[in-house]
């Protein structure tokens, strides 16, 4: 029998109000994801408790009090974006993650570093206006009801007025009786006719993905009816009720209000992951690609250091948007970076290499952890999946030894390895239904031998 999969987890408002968030618990909650790392974990905990600090203090104060932004140095897949993101999670803060790579001097072709707010604002417009949406979502449920019930019975033209009231009464008693058979779902498949919006793609649209909304105006509010036009569709019942539903919540909500409250989310709550900094650390060479290394570090700085950025939600101060910088630094190091940028990330936090036993633990100890998710997707198809412990041991040590002959990805080499052990039973699961499957040390040997032996074709699958 397929499993009951649990219900999503609601982070609209944030798994916790921040006060309930000491720095050990924050530590704690990383713990349940994220395995080992402790120094980066406490480093973020400390600023995540500091942004609840400084808004206790009196005004004057807490705008002094800058974010301190933290500097992540290590290899890849050891979880510095997987900690920056579940730290965002827990009180569900905007948070948006951006190659530093990605960003050139102003001059040339490239993102300009201004547009990594534009779109922290549009994630936090997102998240309230979910927020709000939920809030709103009971009246919005009962105006669809009524809607959907002047659909399925217009209301009848009086003959006369002497009939007027019996007329009425009549229509009401068959109303109530629909109302009940559309909320005990007996409508459900019938088919009735509503007005249905057809989003397209304008031109000013695909601009607007590309930054250049930014210019200050936004198109579709100058000039009404670009967003699509409407058009009358046959849906069924229970398909008319969720549009309908969706539409009032859509009527019901202020967008002003919404982009006011998204804007004060970003200003003391928002959370930038810039990863890759190490690959715009460095000096000047004087040609190249090098050439605009410094030049991005200089662009970088007055959105780090606190500035006002104009958003189609309107104005944006980063002086108190928390920054954490990550990259490998093999080749170049913190201190390569401008100086006044690295003042601008005073807490460093180096994260260590992940072994053999560091994979064990992050193959069954998470709550997410892998083997739980692929026992969880084969029960979806009535298959039972058991992992021995020898399997677990076996398939991270192949990682480890993976990862020291080819470039190593920390973590990230897991979901490699267990795609392979994993390929022939999800392919053969719709037909295994009710199945009871054991994998040991000798299936997982079985599935990875060929390409363990064969190190040019381990280099490309694993």
């Amino acid at each position: 029998m397929p499993i009951e999969l649990p219900e999503k987890l609601d982070l609209v408002k944030g798994r916790f109000d921040e006060s309930e968030l000491t720095p050990k618990r924050i530590v704690e909650e990383l713990d349940k994801h994220i395995i080992g790392q402790e120094d980066a974990k406490k480093a973020v905990a400390i600023a995540l408790r500091n942004r609840f600090r400084r808004r206790k203090l009196p005004p004057e104060l807490a705008d002094e009090v800058a974010p301190k932004n933290i500097l992540m140095i290590g290899p890849t897949g050891v979880g510095k974006t997987e900690i920056s993101r579940r730290l965002a999670k827990l009180t569900s803060s905007p948070f948006l993650k951006v190659e530093a790579s990605k960003f050139t001097e102003v001059g040339y072709v490239g993102r300009d570093v201004e547009s990594m707010i534009r779109d922290l604002v549009q994630i936090a417009v997102g998240l309230v206006k979910k927020e709000k949406m939920q809030e709103v979502r009971e009246k919005a449920e009962r105006n669809a009801e009524e809607k959907l019930l002047d659909i399925l019975l217009p209301k009848p033209r009086v003959s006369s007025e002497s009939d007027a009231q019996e007329e009425e009464k009549r229509f009401q008693d068959t109303r109530e009786k629909l109302r009940s058979q559309l909320r005990a779902g007996l409508l459900d498949e019938r088919q009735v006719q509503i007005e249905v919006k057809e989003r397209f793609s304008s031109p000013f649209e695909i601009f607007s993905n590309t930054g250049v909304e930014e210019i200050g105006i936004h198109i579709q509010e100058i000039i009404p009816g670009l967003g699509g036009k409407t058009k009358r569709r046959k849906v069924k019942v229970r398909e008319a009720i969720e549009y309908l539903t969706e539409q009032e919540q859509q009527k019901l909500i202020d967008m002003d209000q919404v982009s006011r409250l998204a804007i004060e989310k970003v200003e003391n709550s928002g959370i930038i992951f810039l990863d890759e900094v190490d690959k715009i650390s460095g000096r000047e060479t004087g040609h190249g690609p090098e050439v605009s290394r410094e030049g991005v570090q200089r662009d970088l700085l007055p959105i780090i250091e606190g500035t006002t950025v104009n958003t189609r939600s309107g104005l944006v101060r980063t002086d108190h948007i928390l920054f954490i910088g990550a990259g490998a630094f093999h080749v170049t190091k913190p201190s390569d970076l401008i100086p006044e940028l690295q003042g601008r990330f005073p807490i460093r936090v180096e994260l260590s290499s992940l072994d053999k036993n560091d994979f064990i633990r992050i193959l069954t100890e998470p709550e997410n952890a892998l083997l739980k998710q692929y026992e969880a997707l084969m029960a979806t198809e009535g298959v039972k999946v058991k992992f021995r412990k020898g399997a677990v041991e076996k398939i991270a040590d192949i990682a480890e030894r993976v990862n020291s002959i080819n470039e190593n990805i920390g973590a990230r080499r897991l979901h490699t390895v267990m795609e392979k052990v994993m390929e022939e039973i999800s392919f053969n699961a719709p037909d295994d239904v009710g199945k009871n499957i054991v994998i040991d040390e000798n299936y997982v040997d079985k599935q990875l031998k060929n390409i363990i032996e064969d190190q040019d074709l381990n280099r490309f699958i694993l």
